[in-house]
């Protein structure tokens, strides 16, 4: 589940993080395959998110993240908040940040949006560095001290923030045929009877067929 030279439970049991908090790292690593710093960092975000929304274990939310670096994962893991179920959107900013709300009927809904505060970061050396992409900083060397350093700072590097987000309504679609492929899509993605990726998304060239 981790890095064998990392003990991520004994980090854990130093800086008092609670069985609950516990048990996400623990999943979301597994679901991770390591314990990247962006991914713990992640998981304390959405425990704080959760418990401004106010919402119960298992609630229904939607989510937006604005990275696609670690942080969709714990939205994922904890929330079941993913991109196929359509309750994660993730819209790459490059911001280390995240919002929850409930589901909503309206055009938009009261949410939470939680982030990175870079003036919170500046009392933890490391998670600067390391953040800020400092040439300085050697992830090598400075792994394990780094994540003992998130466990330390939990929440004091978050800030969060009380917002109104915009809400897509479902529509109904028609399915087309793309002219060049034959296969199926939905109709507002064709141009021309042409599907997008057989224009401008296309990312493969056909070298044969499978039977």
């Amino acid at each position: 589940m981790t890095n064998p030279e990392i003990d991520i439970p004994s980090l854990m049991d130093a800086h008092s993080i609670s069985p609950l908090l516990q048990e996400y790292f623990e999943r979301c690593i597994d679901f991770h395959t390591y314990p990247a710093p962006g991914l713990l960092i992640g998981v304390f975000m959405v425990d704080y998110a959760l418990e401004l929304v106010g919402a119960d274990r298992g609630e229904k939310l939607y989510a937006v993240c604005e990275t696609h670096k670690c942080a969709p994962d714990p939205l994922q893991v904890i929330l079941h908040c993913t991109y196929g179920n359509h309750r994660l959107r993730v819209i790459p900013m490059g911001r280390f940040a995240m919002t929850l709300n409930r589901p909503s009927s309206e055009h938009s809904t009261e949410g939470i949006r939680v982030f990175v505060d870079p003036g919170k970061i500046e009392k933890f050396p490391l998670i600067k560095a390391w953040f800020s992409n400092d040439p300085s900083f050697n992830q090598r060397l400075q792994a394990v001290p780094l994540i003992d350093e998130i466990f330390k700072a939990g929440r004091d590097i978050l800030s969060a923030e009380r917002v109104r987000v915009k809400v897509t309504p479902k529509q109904k679609w028609k399915s087309g045929k793309c002219r060049v492929c034959g296969e199926m899509v939905p109709q507002d993605l064709l141009e021309k009877d042409v599907c997008i990726g057989c224009g401008p998304n296309v990312y493969y060239e056909r070298v044969g067929t499978v039977h």
